[in-house]
């Protein structure tokens, strides 16, 4: 056989060798020998091998394998070559995915992901994860231990990751952006849930009644309205929610706190939507026409409560009565006659009243407020029904 022959032979067995993955004792050996290698070997500085160089300090980036082969010419010489073999760095390939590691515990461990092993258990809980690291950052919830704190404002976080999304906060950091509007975000997961608002994807159903969502966070708590869960829990008062954003709004109400302030008139909200409904007042915005009278509103709750004049409707009655309203703040006005209650009281003298537009009205008789002005003789009311009475008497002069 010619030494062109053996040479090739043994390069092909070589190369088909190194992509199969090796065992950890395979590991320890090559390490071990390649370790030898570099000591033994003094090369002068300057030299290079032909298929790539060796890293004298890192061993596990690049290992070279070198084979000698014993080649026979046909006068019986023997031609001693070496042939130098370069691993790149990723070259465990995992069947299912084909995706490649660098050692072959990494292997081990991604592989966990396929045959759904979750070797490391919590012993609070039982619940299991694959991979050890996981599952001490999942024991910080039962200790409560939180090592990582922010440098700006000191709040804490059980994993470094937590921290470093916090961090954003303060950074201004959003780096995930939408391809279709710009829009950016701080978590991989935000921007995921976002795109679906331009693909109109909505992959959470609801089993109840169907409803889809585009999260699983929404999906979550649209289910409490089936199952009349309110998980959110006042600490002032003991009122529940079913969000935790219901509860937050709510809060402000004992807080005073109003976050959102108009540029206009530096009138202040407790929610950014109540701000933006105000605006509509300086803008004149008034998007919500009724089809029946072309009425125009700037909420769309209130176009829906003027369009029971026309239908008719009167949906809130009273348990008591049977009296039914359009709305259902006047219900709740009108209940108050039936309990007595009675929750607005004048700081001037102490008289209360079942609501507060009432009490309004009353506030003007220490204040001499008259708003309401007759447009034919300018006289003027402290209440509008005041001042309709009043204009009746001009309309039956007229009609004489």
């Amino acid at each position: 056989m010619s030494a062109g022959i053996i040479y090739e032979e043994s390069v092909s067995y070589v190369e088909e060798n190194l992509m199969k993955p090796l065992s950890v004792k395979q590991e320890e050996i090559i390490k071990e020998e390649t370790l030898d290698f570099q000591e033994n070997q003094k090369e002068p500085e300057n030299s290079e091998l032909s298929h790539g160089s060796v890293q004298k300090n890192d061993p596990y980036l690049d290992m070279l394998v070198h084979s000698e082969f014993t080649n026979s010419d046909p006068y019986g010489s023997e031609l001693p070559q070496i042939q130098t073999v370069h691993i790149r760095r990723k070259t465990f390939q995992c069947p299912e995915s084909e995706k490649c590691f660098s050692t072959n515990a990494s292997l081990g461990i991604h592989r966990r992901v396929h045959i759904e092993e979750k070797m490391f258990a919590c012993s609070a809980c039982g619940k299991c994860f694959r991979l050890k690291g996981n599952l001490t950052v999942h024991e910080r919830i039962h200790t409560g231990e939180k090592p990582f704190a922010c440098s700006e404002c000191g709040k804490c976080f059980i994993s470094k990751g937590n921290l470093t999304i916090h961090e954003r906060v303060h950074t201004g950091e959003k780096p995930f952006s939408c391809s279709e509007c710009g829009k950016c975000f701080i978590l991989m997961g935000q921007l995921t849930v976002h795109e679906r608002i331009h693909t109109g994807e909505k992959p959470f159903s609801c089993s109840e009644c169907g409803k889809c969502f585009i999260s699983k966070n929404k999906l979550t708590e649209h289910e409490r309205i089936h199952t009349g869960e309110k998980p959110m829990q006042c600490s002032e008062c003991g009122k529940c929610f079913i969000t935790k954003r219901e509860l937050t709004v709510h809060e402000r109400i004992h807080t005073g706190e109003k976050p959102f302030a108009c540029s206009e008139c530096e009138k202040c909200f407790t929610t950014k939507s109540n701000l933006s409904e105000h605006k509509k007042i300086h803008t004149g915005e008034k998007p919500f026409a009724c089809s029946e009278c072309e009425k125009c509103f700037s909420k769309k709750s209130n176009l829906t409560i003027h369009e029971r004049i026309h239908t008719g409707e009167n949906p809130f009655a009273c348990s008591e009565c049977e009296k039914c309203f359009r709305r259902k703040d006047k219900l709740t006005t009108h209940e108050r006659i039936h309990t007595g209650e009675k929750l607005f009281a004048c700081s001037e003298c102490e008289k209360c009243f079942g609501s507060k537009h009432n009490l309004t009205a009353h506030e003007r008789i220490h204040t001499g407020e008259k708003l309401f002005a007759c447009s034919e003789c300018e006289k003027c009311y402290r209440s509008k029904q005041n001042l309709t009475v009043h204009e009746r008497i001009h309309s039956s002069i007229h009609s004489h």
